[in-house]
């Protein structure tokens, strides 16, 4: 099925207007991660990426994370553009929240501003916010955008957008 961008609004961004291959670009959004009472990160640089069809995923840098609740898993997968990633846990108490962040240690050449930066998936979080406002997150159990009302999609990850 060949999907149908949606028209933008004037203060949108269309994710069928994002580059392929993707790109990786500062963004000086407020980026904040909020669970189980605690603030897991905050930050006004982190580094968005951006590719067609998908909406923003957000890398930040470990100095504006909770430094208590990061720990290194096991694990890893491959990016045709970012290359190999490490995954990370995030402990809260007595909540441990497997594989929900990802950081690429030797990016590729293109994506080297994401070295010591980690990506977190928005839906195991209790709240995930852009600029105060909270996030969806993109659908699919493999991807790790974060849209808002700032985006017109369709988004890929929902059913029938595998060949997108």
């Amino acid at each position: 099925m060949k999907p149908r961008p949606e028209p933008p609004r004037p203060d949108q961004e269309s994710v069928w207007d994002f580059p392929r291959p993707a790109v990786a670009q500062p963004s000086a959004s407020r980026i904040t991660i909020e669970h189980d009472g605690l603030i897991v990160a905050d930050t006004r640089a982190s580094i968005r990426t951006l590719e067609t069809s998908h909406p923003p995923t957000y890398y930040i840098h470990p100095a504006d994370i909770n430094p208590d609740i990061l720990h290194r898993a096991d694990g890893s997968s491959f990016c045709e553009w970012k290359g190999a990633a490490a995954y990370w846990d995030v402990r809260i108490n007595d909540i441990i929240l497997p594989k929900v962040g990802w950081s690429y240690p030797s990016p590729t050449a293109d994506f080297a501003i994401l070295r010591n930066h980690i990506a977190f998936y928005a839906a195991p979080f209790d709240r995930c916010l852009v600029d105060g406002e909270t996030v969806i997150p993109q659908p699919g159990e493999f991807y790790g955008g974060w849209i808002t009302s700032k985006l017109a999609g369709p988004f890929k990850g929902g059913p029938g957008s595998r060949g997108w």
